[in-house]
């Protein structure tokens, strides 16, 4: 039997940086100024250290002005706050992301809440989840979003499939489910506690696993010929990294994303379109900002 066709995100992610070059250098034209994302941490973690920083470097290729603004860990909630207000006012920001995670002593959900909605472009902010729920999306969730793009990308048609996601997070497993079913995808969405979950799985035409727990996804579980997105990035003992799905997976679904290489490369990209998309809006209603 022949292996999966990979889904390569980071090819995907290259092409979509190209496209973003050409939109933002006609946007900085056309306002004046590029577009600029904002990006605010607090406190000090590796993981996160190093996803801003690429962050950076991907506005810097496509020529988005990028702004870091790194607190300390002892940060109070009011002046992570404050901090947000002041980008909210700035008519200079078009984008704002608040790196997570806060230190435990900041409320996140107040926080991300305090972003404009405009500026929201991690797409978290209960008014653009609203938006996707009744089907008028504006600013949508990075990951979801970018999973989108890939099968558009792959002209991988979602309309009448049974689609699986595993994992309910506001980040990533709600609003995926949302975005399938918008595309007219007929989604059931899993969770710990989902009774005979491998039974489901085996009855999808699309599998998206965003749970959290390296290769938990069997190959006994995918229908032959399934597509199969795995959102998951694990870190093994060893410290190589390892998706949801378990690589044998390859030798039953039609099509794949490998970890590293899949979906991850994506999610900056959709960032980035999204602080376009903000610029864009904030050119055509400057009293929105």
């Amino acid at each position: 039997m022949p292996l999966a066709i990979r889904i390569d995100g980071k090819a995907v992610s290259a092409d979509l940086e190209a496209d973003l070059i050409r939109e933002v250098a006609e946007l900085t034209r056309d306002a004046n100024r590029p577009p600029a994302l904002a990006v605010i941490m607090a406190g000090h973690d590796p993981a996160s250290d190093l996803y801003v920083k690429r962050k950076i470097e991907a506005c810097d290729r496509v020529g988005i002005r990028s702004l870091a603004f790194h607190l300390p860990t002892t940060a109070t909630p009011k002046e992570v706050l404050d901090l947000v207000n002041q980008l909210n006012e700035d008519a200079g920001v078009d984008g704002i992301l608040v790196q997570l995670p806060l230190p435990d002593h900041v409320d996140s959900d107040a926080i991300l809440q305090a972003v404009s909605p405009d500026k929201d472009v991690d797409g978290f902010h209960p008014r653009n989840l609203g938006n996707l729920l009744i089907g008028r999306p504006t600013m949508t969730p990075a990951t979801p979003t970018g999973v989108m793009e890939l099968l558009k990308r792959y002209r991988i048609s979602v309309a009448g499939m049974d689609a699986v996601v595993i994992g309910r997070s506001n980040i990533v497993g709600k609003p995926m489910a949302m975005l399938l079913t918008n595309a007219d995808a007929t989604v059931t969405l899993c969770h710990s506690r989902t009774r005979d979950l491998a039974d489901k799985i085996r009855r999808a035409d699309l599998v998206v696993a965003a749970v959290g727990r390296p290769h938990m996804i069997k190959p006994d579980m995918i229908k032959p010929g399934a597509v199969v997105i795995d959102v998951g990035t694990n870190r093994l003992p060893d410290g190589k990294l390892a998706g949801d799905v378990h690589p044998d997976v390859a030798e039953v679904a039609g099509w794949l994303t490998p970890v590293p290489g899949g979906v991850g490369p994506m999610t900056i990209g959709i960032l980035l379109r999204n602080t376009v998309k903000a610029c864009r809006l904030h050119i055509a209603a400057p009293s929105a900002v």
